[in-house]
């Protein structure tokens, strides 16, 4: 899953936007502004696009300081943002609404085809984005400020701590971050101010992710001040800083966090805790929320990129379930297990053989598995990202809320590398088949792969290098998976299961998703469903059961992506017999970055009748 600084803020800022970051919200380049400079055969139809372009960064670097921050931008690092303000909605919706209006005097007839691609783009997601500031969308979005699986609360200990997005190499990086602690602070006030108009209008929470968000809170409470992710900067102060700046930053972060950071958890803990939690939603679905049917049919749109409804949604999951079934038993078969299916599962689930026996060997094995990738990948991209890709576990103040795997993108000149997150809280629950397919997602050639390459591509424009929406994001990533067969990682029965079992949970992601936003599914009913259909255990799947109650829709465009993407190789392999090379068709389906799946599919067939 994709966890990068412009999609966790788009999902934090707006729900509907999760994954369809709009072009209004992206994060800004490592770069001064400025137009970029028009060759001379550029017509006017060309300049004004790029020019809007331009502008639509630019203002966005001002309005959304961490966007710049976590691209190296340090322009605006003095700065955490006025996020969830009147006055922060405002000014998005000024910028969208101008954007568009910008965008519809440019003649797309007079662009280039590469051109004419950027502008469908832009126009999809600024319209995604204009959704988004509906008054009566808005009004059910921003009195949810943040739950257990996307919020400031959980996401900016780690920016802050010297490992993330923010930088610590300066006396001007350790004043800038003081700034931003108490702008932190006023949006952790902000945000309770938020939950209290929920309660008021109806609009709430579940009890779910209130609970989970307390523990969150508390965990890191407990952490002492010399073990707090915001004190790590002063254990790693640079060898050039002074004795006298080293005393003031240690009693400036030590009182900034017992004194500000602690008591602002605190009063958002407690509101949550004596007053909001009573009143929040017991029903896990969106349905059981005040305008969450309109909410939920919206979403499903804005991140599948396609008019598609929960019941067909539905029955789609249920028809891959199905299918993925036949592939379980046929391993079953191979590896001569004599039992049930179900059987099966538990032995996967339980057998010592498929455990890791420490977070140490955990992260070799996967140390492993990228240099057997490294050794295959070159049969099959023509070009390979300049970014290092750095293998690790979540933290352990917040492992036990995500899920198996993320990655968060590096900087795109490298100076940052791309992370694969692995998750190895409750270890004897962990399960070693599942290994190949998530570094492949996650890893090269999954995300790592698809965002740096957009990103180090200075040719488009930086709201399509680091930009996105979830169906291809995720549907790329799960493609990912597939290629493992190819490569012959799934030669060895047990990974292939582990690739069917992750096929599996995405399958079971519509019926699941849907279930509990359409039908009324109870979260008790999607883990057992979950247990019944998949080898999971029962902590990773209670972990994404959590996650959709949290994050309506985005688990639907996995599956959604990757049977598009597939298809369209299917539909290339067929129409170009012996002339279809598998590099070109990787090169084109990630040469433009993050692609609405109509746009990506008009242009593969414009590439499959130029090959021919």
């Amino acid at each position: 899953m994709r966890r990068s600084i412009s999609l966790f803020l788009a999902a934090t800022l707006s729900p509907l936007a999760l994954m369809a970051a709009p072009a209004s919200a992206q994060m800004s380049a490592p770069v001064g502004p400025g137009p970029v400079a028009a060759a001379p055969s550029q017509n006017q139809a060309t300049r004004d696009l790029h020019k809007l372009f331009e502008d639509s960064d630019e203002g966005s670097l001002r309005r959304n300081p961490l966007f710049a921050i976590f691209r190296g931008d340090t322009r605006f690092a003095d700065r955490f943002g006025d996020f969830i303000t009147d006055a922060y909605y405002a000014a998005e919706k000024r910028a969208n609404a101008s954007d568009m209006a910008r965008l519809k005097k440019i003649d797309r007839a007079q662009l280039s085809p590469t051109d004419q691609i950027a502008y469908d783009v832009f126009k999809w997601q600024t319209e995604q984005a204009a959704i988004s500031f509906r008054p009566d969308i808005l009004k059910l979005n921003v009195v949810r400020p943040l739950n257990h699986f996307f919020g400031f609360h959980t996401f900016y200990p780690t920016f802050s701590s010297g490992k993330g997005g923010a930088p610590f190499a300066t006396v001007q990086d350790y004043d800038n971050a003081l700034k931003r602690h108490r702008e932190f602070i006023i949006f952790l006030d902000r945000a309770v101010g938020r939950f209290r108009e929920g309660a008021k209008s109806g609009v709430v929470e579940t009890k779910m992710t209130i609970n989970n968000v307390i523990g969150q809170l508390d965990a890191q409470l407990a952490q002492k001040t010399e073990e707090s992710p915001y004190f790590a900067p002063v254990l790693n102060f640079p060898a050039n800083f002074s004795p006298e700046d080293k005393a003031r930053f240690s009693a400036d972060y030590r009182a900034t966090i017992e004194q500000g950071i602690y008591p602002a958890y605190r009063r958002l803990r407690d509101y949550l805790k004596t007053d909001y939690l009573p009143v929040a939603r017991d029903g896990a679905g969106l349905k059981y929320m005040k305008g969450g049917d309109k909410l939920y049919k919206l979403a499903i749109e804005s991140t599948t990129t396609l008019p598609m409804d929960a019941e067909t949604i539905h029955n789609l999951g249920l028809a891959e379930v199905t299918r993925i079934k036949t592939g379980m038993e046929q391993v079953k078969e191979e590896v001569g297990f004599k039992g049930t299916l179900s059987e099966f599962f538990d032995y996967l689930r339980n057998d010592p053989k498929f455990k890791m026996t420490s977070r140490d060997a955990l992260t070799q094995g996967y140390y492993d598995i990228g240099k057997q990738v490294d050794g295959k990948i070159g049969a099959y991209f023509s070009t390979l990202p300049k970014a290092p890709l750095k293998i690790q576990p979540y933290e352990e103040f917040r492992e036990k809320y995500e899920a198996g795997g993320s990655y968060e993108p590096g900087t795109p000149d490298g100076s940052r590398p791309g992370t694969f997150f692995f998750n190895a809280y409750d270890l004897p629950s962990r399960t070693t088949p599942g290994m190949t397919t998530l570094y492949l997602h996650e890893g090269a050639p999954g995300h790592h792969f698809q965002i740096s390459l957009a990103q180090e591509n200075e040719k488009l424009p930086k709201f399509m290098r680091f930009g996105g929406n979830t169906a291809y994001v995720e549907g790329w990533a799960l493609y990912a998976e597939t290629l493992g067969y190819e490569m012959g990682f799934y030669k060895d029965p047990y990974q292939r299961f582990g690739t069917l079992s992750d096929e599996m949970l995405r399958a079971m992601r519509l019926v699941v998703d849907t279930g509990i936003h359409a039908k009324g599914w109870t979260r008790e009913q999607s883990i057992d469903y979950m247990l019944a259909n998949s080898d999971m255990g029962k902590t990773d799947a209670t972990s994404e059961v959590e996650r959709y109650i949290a994050i309506p829709s985005q688990a639907l465009a996995y599956k959604v992506g990757a049977l598009t993407i597939q298809r369209l190789r299917k539909k290339a392999e067929a129409e170009l017999g012996p002339k279809f090379d598998i590099r070109a068709f990787h090169e084109q389906v990630l040469g433009t970055g993050a692609l609405p799946l109509a746009v990506l599919e008009k242009k593969i067939d414009s590439w499959i009748a130029a090959s021919k």
